[in-house]
């Protein structure tokens, strides 16, 4: 036997084991480093890509959106006049229930469209554009109060609040843009930190009872509610609070010139300098909750309160700022109801529902910054859409309703969505391909 020298040996090369499957049989195989490097860079790489779309939530989320519009479309179909007069004599003439169906149903989300996105009967591009800043214009406050309760979802909390935070919000910017004659330039900043202290303030007394007492956070968002609303219709009712001088109704004076928010592309857009804010929110909400040490902290709290308490973390002190946070940024779509959206002076309805469509925002984008941001572009879309749709084709407003709530509902069963499109469940093929491997390792 010769002795080999161990420096002026050969490597011996190295292997990776795995199970090699064919058309026909399944054996153990052995493959260099260089086989292992050339399939990920190859095919698998891009079976790896498409798996990772499928079982993303952006997918389930955009079939769920579909599912709604397809659902609401039945409903319209079955709710047409001109549908059920052609159901009538189906059997002997169904091509004329089919032309009903789509004229129905074509018509109304058509214009949906063009009441929503861009209207292709414009006599200009200027023009045809006007609809999809509407729009915008409606998405702004929903994805300032979004964030909000998509910071909270992320660490574990349900606000529910949104509706009394935005009143707080919309009282306390209200108050400083009719009661002060500042230049714009520091008149507008100030009552959209007016807003974001009163909503902080309404969230984070949610946190210190939560922190403090150990009380679900949900019943108290929920009364709180109520508190913000009467105390709001009190304060408007009283002279010398917010209610307008000389006027016998609940309502607050008009804001002064200098806290209005400017248009950014003249009178006939609707994008004003509140999306501007509302995109600054979103990159910040990005960035505290992906690239930040307390962003982390909320997101451990979120997942794992006993390993944040076991990592040393305080769980009371990090639940105080996670609603003081929430609530600030619920805050600014309070004061961009009264800076943008009601200027000519508010009443207790200013919230307009905004804080119960957030959190429908919050859940379709997945309590994500850039998801809550186009959520509520889409619930924008929805709502501009949904008046033109009733002034075109006399589809009642709700049929929006019933859109957003489906959304909400498909949201909600992810398994259903998959089911219906038969997409197969996240995990169900590395499942089977590891029962494959040890039956291969087994023989």
């Amino acid at each position: 036997m010769n002795a080999q020298d161990p420096q002026n040996a050969t490597p011996a090369p190295v292997t990776d084991d795995r199970v090699q499957e064919d058309g026909t049989t399944a054996g153990l195989t052995t493959d260099t480093a260089v086989d292992s490097e050339r399939r990920a860079g190859g095919g698998d790489r891009w079976s790896t890509a498409l798996q990772s779309i499928v079982n993303g939530s952006v997918l389930v989320t955009v079939l769920a959106v579909v599912l709604a519009l397809v659902a609401c479309g039945i409903l319209i179909a079955v709710t047409d006049e001109n549908v059920r007069t052609a159901a009538g004599y189906f059997f002997a003439r169904p091509s004329d229930t089919f032309q009903a169906i789509g004229t129905a149903v074509g018509g109304a989300y058509a214009s949906l469209f063009q009441g929503s996105v861009v209207n292709f009967g414009a006599s200009s591009f200027a023009q045809a554009i006007v609809p999809i800043t509407r729009s915008v214009d409606y998405a702004v406050p929903l994805i300032a109060a979004g964030l909000g309760i998509a910071v909270s979802f992320r660490a574990g909390l349900f606000n529910i609040g949104g509706q009394g935070q935005i009143l707080m919000g919309a009282a306390a910017a209200g108050w400083v843009g009719f009661s002060f004659d500042l230049p714009a330039v520091v008149h507008i900043p100030l009552t959209i930190l007016a807003g974001i202290v009163g909503g902080a303030v309404w969230g984070g007394i949610v946190g210190v009872l939560k922190a403090r007492t150990g009380a679900n956070e949900v019943v108290l968002t929920i009364m709180l509610n109520y508190v913000g609303l009467y105390l709001l219709s009190y304060m408007l009712r009283t002279p010398g609070l917010l209610q307008a001088k000389g006027s016998p109704n609940p309502i607050s004076p008009a804001m002064d010139d200098s806290a209005v928010l400017p248009q950014l592309f003249g009178p006939r857009y609707g994008i004003d300098l509140g999306f501007v804010v509302a995109l600054i929110a979103v990159v910040v909400v990005w960035w505290l909750l992906n690239k930040s040490s307390l962003g982390f902290r909320f997101r451990t709290i979120g997942e794992n309160p006993r390993a944040a308490r076991v990592a040393g973390m305080s769980v009371p002190s990090l639940t105080i700022w996670v609603m003081l946070i929430s609530g600030a940024l619920v805050g600014i779509a309070g004061a961009y109801q009264v800076q943008g959206a009601v200027t000519s002076g508010f009443t207790a309805n200013i919230d307009a529902g905004i804080g119960f469509d957030a959190i429908t925002v919050a859940l379709l984008g997945r309590s994500k910054p850039w998801g809550v941001f186009w959520a509520a572009i889409l619930f924008g879309v929805l709502k501009n859409g949904g008046y033109a749709m009733q002034a075109a084709n006399g589809i009642p407003i709700d049929i929006v309703g019933v859109i957003q709530a489906l959304i909400v509902l498909f949201i909600a069963a992810p398994p259903l969505v998959r089911a219906i499109f038969r997409i197969p469940q996240p995990g169900a093929r590395r499942r089977t391909r590891t029962k494959q491997s040890k039956k291969a390792v087994a023989a």
